[in-house]
């Protein structure tokens, strides 16, 4: 996520719609956001996913470990 930040940022340069009632001879703090929307973020996930996958053999032990809890319960 991208983000700028400026502290004692003179009012007067702000566009009239953000300034609002604030006066043109005050500082302000600005915070600009870039919104990420959801496809962003999925294909950020997905990044990730290929970036760190989950090996073979860790998934195999994981579902054998999930199968003995399971067969547990059915006894």
């Amino acid at each position: 996520m991208n983000k700028i930040t400026r502290k004692h940022y003179p009012a007067s340069k702000l566009p009239k719609d953000l300034r609002g009632e604030i006066s043109a001879d005050a500082l302000v703090e600005v915070q600009v956001v870039e919104e990420r929307s959801a496809n962003t973020k999925l294909q950020t996930l997905l990044e990730n996913i290929r970036e760190n996958p989950i090996a073979v053999g860790d998934t195999k032990e994981a579902v054998q470990r999930i199968r003995v809890l399971r067969d547990e319960w059915d006894d």
